[in-house]
């Protein structure tokens, strides 16, 4: 295939486009100016500059697409939400989610399928029940956030093209993601769960995750919400019990939330404090096989 990857220079960007190459397939890739790749790209990648917020010089490599994957967004976690940081938490993956449907809108020929990355943030905080595709969105400013991503994705149903929308629970990997914060407070033995510990942690190894993606841009009778996450299911003091027995370390030293709250204000609610059962039912019944289905294993793997 040939694909137009849009964010691609961060963590799953460049885990995707490694498995692609490997199964020697062309990459397109979009990358404002900003963000530089960590290596040089090998011939079969093709760079284009864009600004994130409208259709550009790039739309010719559009037409050339069998498929477009967009992961472009500010980082949730990265810095405490305050109104300007909330403004472009929504407003980065609304502009570049818009420009991508409307450069579509405009190729003369329609990529297959767009993969448009979002989040089991969508749902909210659910302390009880099975979370399918079929939950409700929650009210949180990341469900909304959510939300808004998707149907701004969704209007290019209207023009032939298959959409699939990724949520995307917790990636687990040693070099990226959430993972690494929690390796410190567990190798000084002050390691434990966050909050009360009994919210669930729904998480995806970082294999799993890029296996899944690809399953989706070839996988025809997939479309709308599906869910990435494993199908063990663990409430965050479950997973830090496992990555302590993983690490050697004990898992006892837990994080009081409304110390959480007052160190990170309005995140740590839906990013720490809250969580979902959510249940891969789409990927699972489409035959989607995961390689780690379990945390024992994904953490082994992960640290071995």
């Amino acid at each position: 295939m040939n694909v137009l990857i849009a964010g691609g220079t961060g963590f799953l960007g460049r885990a995707l486009i490694k498995k692609l190459l490997n199964a020697n397939h062309t990459i397109v890739l979009l990358s404002r100016p900003g963000n530089q790749p960590d290596v040089t790209l090998p011939s079969q990648v093709h760079l284009e500059r864009w600004d994130a917020k409208n259709a550009g010089g790039w739309l010719q490599r559009v037409n050339e697409a069998d498929a477009v994957v967009n992961l472009t967004g500010e980082s949730i976690g990265g810095k405490r939400w305050t109104n300007q940081q909330k403004e472009l938490i929504m407003s980065s993956r609304i502009d570049s989610t818009r420009a991508i449907v409307d450069s579509i809108r405009r190729a003369d020929k329609k990529p297959d399928v767009f993969v448009s990355q979002s989040a089991v943030g969508y749902y909210g905080n659910v302390p009880e029940g099975d979370v399918t595709e079929r939950q409700s969105p929650g009210k949180d400013f990341l469900a909304q956030v959510c939300r808004r991503w998707e149907d701004e994705a969704c209007k290019a149903e209207s023009l032939g093209v298959r959409v699939v929308l990724p949520r995307t629970g917790v990636v687990l990997d040693k070099h990226g993601g959430a993972l690494p914060r929690f390796f410190l407070p567990f190798h000084l033995f002050i390691g434990g769960p966050l909050g009360s510990g009994g919210q669930w942690f729904p998480w995806i190894h970082l294999a799993d995750e890029i296996d899944a993606l690809i399953f989706a841009l070839k996988n025809k009778s997939l479309y709308g919400p599906v869910n990435l996450a494993a199908p063990e299911h663990a409430t965050m003091r479950q997973f830090c019990a496992a990555l302590g027995k993983a690490m050697h370390r004990p898992s006892w030293a837990s994080v009081p939330g409304f110390v959480l709250r007052v160190l990170l204000g309005e995140m740590a609610g839906p990013l720490l404090l809250g969580g979902q059962k959510v249940v891969p039912k789409k990927l699972i019944e489409a035959g989607f096989q995961f390689r780690f289905p379990t945390v024992a294993a994904a953490l082994q793997d992960i640290l071995r």
